[in-house]
C-alpha cells in the first residue's frame, strides 16, 4: 500500500478575481487551544476558540489555516470540525519525527489554554457539486475529508470513501466513520490487508463522480497516472500538504519581471525567487509557506509563460497560464508580466 499526503485541484473562479476574494476573506486572529487530544497513536487534535468567546469566521468543507508557531515559523492544517460550529475550530496533526519541526512542537509544546496566532481560512480545496463522490484518504489525510464527507451526507448525494493507513491504531476517526457510515466506508490498515492497488480504485467509477484525494506524493502520482489512463483526469481532486519533490521543467536561470501595478521592472536572477524580489524591491506581496503549497501568493498572469512548480494549480490551470505562485514558479521563457 502507498502512504498518503494532499494535493487537490478543483474547478476555481477566474484567477482575477478568485485569489483576490480569498484573501480577502482571511483574517489573522489569535486563538486559544481550550482542548488538546491525543486521537491516535501519533496524532493529536487541537480545539481553537477566540478567547473572548466571539464566533470565528465561516469556512467551508477543505478549508485549512496557517498556524504561526516559535520561530516565524508557518504550518497549514486542515480544518476538520463542524462547518456550522463557529464557535471553534479544530485541526489534527500528525507527529512527524522526522519532519521540519512543526509537529514535534505542537506535540510536545503546546498545551490547553496556550494562544496562538491562526491566519485564514483558505481554501484551495473546494468541494464541487456532483452526484456521486468517491474519498480516497490515508493517514491525516482524513482530515480535509471529514467535512466534506458530513456535507455530502446531508445532501443526500452517493459517496463512499477508501480509508489507507498504516495501521488501525495510528488511523484517526476510522472506528467512529466506519460506525456511522458501514455501507460507505471501507477501512484498509496496512499491518491487516494486502498492499492497495491504488490504480484499480478508479476502475469502476462513473463519469459524473468527482474524486477526492489526500495522502501522500506516491498516492497522488498513481492515480493522476490512473485517472489520466482512463480519461477521468477532470474528476480528480487532490491537495498536497508538502512541497511537490518533481523537478522543474526549466532551469534556475535569470529573467525579467515586469510588476505591473507598481510600475516596476526588474531581473529575477538565478536562486531568487520572484516573491523574495518583489519583497526586496517593497512591492507588497501576501506569502506564507514559501513552498507552493497553500496558494497565498497566487498571482494574475498579464503576459509571458510561467513554469509551475506549486501543488496548486491543476494541470488545467497551468495551460490557461493565468495566474502562478510566486514562491516557487518562475518564467519559462525569458520574462514574465505580473499583476502586483
Amino acid at each position: 500500500m502507498t502512504n498518503l499526503v494532499e494535493e487537490m485541484s478543483p474547478p476555481r473562479k477566474s484567477p482575477s478575481a478568485a485569489s483576490g476574494a480569498r484573501r480577502n476573506d482571511e483574517c489573522t486572529l489569535s486563538l486559544m487551544i481550550s482542548a488538546k487530544t491525543v486521537i491516535a497513536t501519533g496524532v493529536t487534535r487541537l480545539t481553537l476558540v477566540h478567547p473572548d468567546g466571539e464566533e470565528l469566521p465561516e469556512w467551508s468543507p477543505g478549508a485549512h489555516i496557517d498556524l504561526k508557531l516559535a520561530n516565524d515559523v508557518v504550518r497549514q492544517y486542515s480544518l476538520c470540525g463542524g462547518v456550522t460550529d463557529r464557535s471553534q475550530w479544530e485541526i489534527c496533526v500528525r507527529q512527524l519525527h522526522d519532519g521540519r519541526g512543526g509537529s514535534n512542537f505542537i506535540h510536545n509544546r503546546l498545551s490547553a489554554g496556550d494562544l496562538v496566532t491562526v491566519t485564514g481560512p483558505r481554501n484551495h480545496f473546494e468541494l464541487v457539486n456532483a452526484s456521486k463522490y468517491l474519498f480516497i484518504a490515508g493517514g491525516i489525510g482524513i482530515t480535509p475529508m471529514l467535512p466534506m464527507i458530513e456535507q455530502t451526507d446531508e445532501r443526500e448525494a452517493t459517496w463512499s470513501l477508501v480509508y489507507l493507513g498504516r495501521s488501525l491504531s495510528t488511523m484517526a476517526f476510522a472506528e467512529s466513520l466506519k460506525a456511522a457510515f458501514p455501507n460507505n466506508v471501507s477501512v484498509h490498515p496496512n499491518d491487516q490487508d494486502q498492499l492497495a492497488d491504488i490504480s484499480s480504485l478508479l476502475e469502476t467509477i462513473e463519469a459524473d463522480t468527482a474524486v477526492y484525494v489526500c495522502g501522500p506524493e506516491s498516492l497522488m502520482r498513481d492515480l493522476e497516472d490512473a485517472a489520466d489512463s482512463r480519461g477521468l483526469a477532470s474528476n480528480l481532486h487532490t491537495e498536497r500538504f508538502s512541497a511537490n519533490p518533481t523537478g522543474s521543467v526549466t532551469c534556475d536561470r535569470s529573467f525579467e519581471v515586469e510588476f505591473s501595478s507598481s510600475a516596476v521592472t526588474a531581473i529575477v536572477k538565478s536562486g531568487t525567487t520572484i516573491l523574495e524580489t518583489a519583497r526586496a524591491l517593497g512591492i507588497p506581496a501576501s506569502f506564507s509557506c514559501s513552498e507552493g503549497t497553500c496558494g497565498t501568493c497566487e498571482t494574475t498572469i498579464l503576459g509571458g509563460k510561467a513554469d509551475h512548480r506549486d501543488t496548486i494549480l491543476s494541470r488545467e490551470e497551468r495551460e490557461a497560464n493565468e495566474t502562478m505562485m510566486i514562491c516557487v514558479s518562475r518564467a519559462a521563457g525569458n520574462s514574465l508580466i505580473l499583476e502586483m
